[in-house]
């Protein structure tokens, strides 16, 4: 980075250092649904112009970031080299992938893997449906967690209290008609899932899309997840879901049970 180190660089002005300015950058450009001008990123990281501008210019040079001929950005290929090493030799994802195939076989449908990150859901594999019509979602992408049925089923392991403290912090945006627009709405379904065991995604995110979630929990290493069950509504029905609900509860409990033996405790495996 023109022969500057960490600790130049985090000199260079106040709040979050510039390291963590640069990762800011690096979120914004590597999680928009397209290449970014300077003014897009501008405005989504909030930084001042010159500062952004050096920023920028680092990134370009390690090779983490690109600048296209239309001076627009997106992410360089030394980024999506880590990306890749970080997602292949994630052992979670290896643990649950065989789970994932046998679920992908039995319904034909798409078949999530994910981690809640607070407020959000984190796809970390995906085995796409065998039909037509396809998900938009992609691994590595963020989706809110209280809309979601692999999010709603992952909040409903947490403990109550931790529940109440995201679900306070959660901003209910109404993506749909059918989205919860408060924490009590969301507190309420979070009982009915803990009843039944899995949860249901009712086009609460996207519209003619649904899905059956159950929780995967991994409390040696902190870790909450999901594995669901998406397909668009005209095609899978509520009751399709139900009847796939015990095979995708199964499926968990598997993942869960393999996850605590190989992870094994103080080994990591996030």
């Amino acid at each position: 980075m023109d022969g500057k180190n960490v600790t130049d660089l985090e000199s260079e002005g106040p709040g979050t250092g510039t390291l963590g300015k640069a990762m800011a950058v690096i979120e914004a450009v590597a999680t928009a649904d397209g290449p970014q001008r300077f003014t897009d990123i501008l405005q989504s990281v909030g930084q001042p112009r010159g500062t952004l501008h050096r920023l920028l210019g680092h990134l370009v040079d390690e090779g983490l970031l690109v600048q296209r001929g239309d001076l627009s950005y997106e992410p360089g290929l030394r980024l999506l080299k880590l990306a890749y090493r970080s997602w292949s030799g994630n052992q979670f994802r290896d643990i649950a992938e065989p789970h994932l195939l046998r679920l992908h076989e039995m319904t034909g449908e798409t078949v999530h893997l994910g981690i809640l990150r607070e407020t959000e859901i984190i796809y970390v594999d995906k085995v796409e449906s065998r039909q037509t019509v396809r998900m938009s979602s992609q691994i590595g992408k963020a989706s809110p967690a209280y809309c979601t049925g692999i999010g709603k089923a992952a909040l409903s392991s947490l403990a109550q209290g931790e529940l109440e403290r995201i679900a306070a912090k959660t901003q209910f945006v109404p993506f749909t008609e059918r989205t919860h627009r408060s924490a009590m709405s969301l507190l309420g379904e979070i009982e009915e899932i803990r009843r039944e065991g899995h949860a249901f995604d009712r086009e609460e995110h996207e519209a003619e899309i649904c899905c059956v979630a159950a929780s995967i929990v991994v409390p040696e290493h902190e870790l909450v997840a999901g594995v669901s069950v998406t397909g668009p509504s005209y095609r899978v029905t509520m009751t399709q879901l139900a009847a796939w609900a015990a095979d995708v509860r199964n499926a968990a409990a598997k993942i869960e049970e393999e996850a605590r033996i190989r992870l094994g405790p103080g080994r990591g495996g996030r």
